[in-house]
């Protein structure tokens, strides 16, 4: 049977400690998925993990409510996807994505404004950025 690749995780210090995250079996849960399943989410690249206390879990701010019920938000895999053509690291797209941009809605960090009704300037943005 071939290893089971690595599940890759950002750096300490990357995502802020005040930023609130999910564990995997909360997300798996919510999602109603195992937890393999989830962990398949974040070698794919439509989650990004940060390691806390020895365990991996998932910012709270990539999920929503579709049809009231837990979910991925709408745009993440996408926006994700394009971060990762444009050259970006998992550790430079958690960062771009929880950073406060004075020229988005209020001075609001990307992963806010993809909740609303502008997610695809995020997108946009993130194009922009590419190399």
């Amino acid at each position: 049977m071939p290893p089971v690749s690595a599940i890759p995780y950002v750096a300490a210090g990357v995502l802020p400690d005040t930023v609130p995250t999910y564990s995997l079996d909360t997300v798996a849960k919510g999602l109603r998925v195992s937890p393999s399943k989830v962990l398949q989410y974040i070698r794919d690249g439509r989650l990004i993990a940060v390691r806390r206390g020895g365990d991996l879990h998932v910012p709270q701010a990539f999920f929503g409510e579709v049809d009231g019920r837990f979910a991925v938000a709408k745009h993440l895999a996408g926006l994700l996807s394009v971060l990762a053509d444009g050259g970006f690291t998992i550790d430079e797209a958690m960062r771009w994505l929880f950073e406060e941009q004075e020229d988005l809605e209020g001075g609001a960090a990307p992963i806010d404004v993809l909740h609303t009704d502008h997610a695809r300037e995020v997108i946009r943005r993130a194009q922009s950025l590419a190399f």
